[in-house]
């Protein structure tokens, strides 16, 4: 049965209050009614009196069952956007989140200092929000998306055209706890968020995490910092001599990942907050600062 556009939002809303707020269940239902119409929230309230296709109502349906089963609004809409980005993502790589524009930051900071023609490698890249990131603001870097997920690489490489920057950007398989390959060559920057959730905050993560987004990006040993250990010890090979090193991490983690980096012989030079002023990314130098 079509309905009205403002019907759809007025029913979808009401739906969501079943386990939504208020507020987020009208932001919910503005989201899902504009994505799956193709109107902005402004044509809507002009068309609220309109009557929506057969598609439509059946679309916005469908989303509504999803959003109550706990799924987030990203999955649903199969995109989310990221530092100026579009970015398509699906239950096969982390949906990205504001915390990580630290790290992407800290990267395109250090990446318009670099040597001309710079290489920069995104690893455990998941959908390339940071890599791709880089990529749009480092404007002659040539940047390597990486991950073991060949799943995550297919919607790195959708991106990478999605955003038509295929002719800087590559996307490779890459395990991070091991050996960092000789194909990839030395790069001037290494930019990582990798899985770093513990085992004890893996069985607190709200369901909406827990339920749906890949365990794989998440997990990061018992002491959530098994891949800051396996990324300094095996991947500092793969970069050029004082190449630079950023990493996001978790809540409380940074002294920790800040040691092991130390330990193997690079100097930390900032450690920075996101936008909730939690400490979350470190970007450092393989080097001595007498060096």
């Amino acid at each position: 049965m079509v309905k009205q556009y403002g019907a759809l939002y007025v029913d979808a809303r009401r739906a969501l209050l079943e386990t939504e707020d208020a507020h987020t269940a009208g932001f919910l239902a503005r989201q899902l009614l504009c994505h799956v119409s193709g109107k902005s929230q402004e044509a809507i309230l002009a068309d609220r009196e309109l009557y929506a296709s057969e598609a439509v109502c059946k679309a916005m349906d469908d989303g509504v069952r999803r959003l109550l089963t706990g799924e987030p609004l990203a999955y649903v809409l199969g995109e989310w956007d990221f530092y100026g980005l579009t970015l398509r993502v699906d239950k096969n790589v982390l949906i990205p989140r504001d915390d990580t524009c630290a790290v992407a930051q800290l990267a395109i900071s250090q990446g318009l200092f670099l040597d001309q023609d710079p290489r920069i490698l995104d690893l455990c890249c998941g959908s390339g929000c940071i890599g791709l990131a880089v990529a749009t603001k480092v404007k002659d870097a040539k940047v390597t998306l990486a991950d073991l997920s060949k799943e995550a690489l297919a919607v790195a490489k959708e991106n990478t055209t999605k955003n038509k920057l295929s002719g800087r950007v590559r996307c490779v398989q890459v395990d991070a706890l091991k050996p960092a390959p000789a194909f990839l060559g030395k790069f001037d920057m290494i930019v990582s968020n990798p899985p770093y959730i513990t085992g004890q905050e893996m069985q607190e993560l709200p369901p909406s995490v827990k339920n749906f987004e890949p365990h794989m990006a998440l997990y990061g040993g018992e002491d959530g910092l098994d891949f800051y250990r396996a990324i300094a010890a095996n991947f500092t090979s793969a970069l050029k001599p004082g190449g630079y090193l950023a990493l996001e991490f978790g809540m409380g983690q940074g002294d920790d990942v800040c040691r092991i980096l130390a330990e193997n012989g690079y100097t930390i030079l900032e450690r920075t907050r996101d936008y909730n002023d939690r400490e979350r990314a470190v970007l450092a130098r393989y080097g001595r600062k007498e060096e």
